[in-house]
């Protein structure tokens, strides 16, 4: 269709300045897809493996024999990595003959807070860079057509009939960019406040555990006392 519009013709036919802000909104796109795609994956295995085990744990078995099959599986990670830390600081106190039960669940809960930390850093790795993505990328595409309309304004200035016809290349050039920028951001924008919030809820999620699994061993340490 002779009327149509041809993005590829008007981006092959802008100047360099707007290539290059097309091509680096092209790869913040793409990197944040990349991002997007690994990071649903990630979370949703980080929700479904803290599911599967808070049930296992709360089913009343033993937690040395808990302890000692998470240890021995392999690419275990999320509460696990918390339940594990903490467990196995507390048996080392244990072990080490510590009388005083504070002193044990302060080395126990320190490990838990340590190993739940390190868990959040890597659900939030990556984040950063969707933010900024959506800040910036319609700040760029603004950039890119300002510059094309600047062209526009230049190359029309030469000119002494101007028709619509004529105008209207340039501006949908200088236009595209925008577009482009529009595109990166809105996804990226998107993703971050999506993936923010289910990142606190897992952190929520490990703070509760923590403290649960904080209660169970001083229930421990007292039943041991007693006997």
């Amino acid at each position: 269709m002779n009327g149509g519009l041809n993005i590829f013709k008007l981006v092959s036919e802008a100047s360099l300045p707007v290539q290059l802000v097309m091509l680096l909104l092209l790869v913040f796109s793409f990197l944040s897809w990349v991002i997007i795609i690994r990071k649903y994956s990630q979370l949703k295995t980080a929700h479904d493996n803290a599911e599967t085990f808070e049930d296992r744990f709360w089913s009343g078995g033993d937690l040395a024999a808990l302890f000692r099959e998470v240890g021995n599986r392999d690419g275990q990670h999320g509460i696990e990595n918390v339940f594990e830390a903490g467990f196995r600081e507390f048996a080392r106190q244990r072990q080490r003959r510590v009388t005083d039960p504070n002193r044990v669940m302060e080395g126990s809960e320190r490990a838990m807070r340590v190993a739940g930390t390190r868990e959040i850093g890597k659900l939030e790795q990556n984040l950063e860079f969707l933010a900024n993505v959506g800040s910036i990328s319609p700040y760029v595409g603004l950039f890119g057509t300002v510059w094309g309309i600047m062209g526009a304004f230049q190359g029309l200035g030469e000119m002494k009939d101007v028709t619509i016809s004529v105008v209207a290349p340039h501006i949908s050039e200088a236009l595209i960019a925008t577009a482009m920028g529009l595109f990166a951001a809105i996804p990226a924008v998107w993703a971050y406040n999506r993936y923010a919030n289910k990142v606190e809820r897992i952190a929520s999620r490990y703070e509760v555990f923590q403290e649960e699994f904080s209660s169970v061993l001083q229930r421990q340490i007292h039943s041991d006392e007693t006997v």
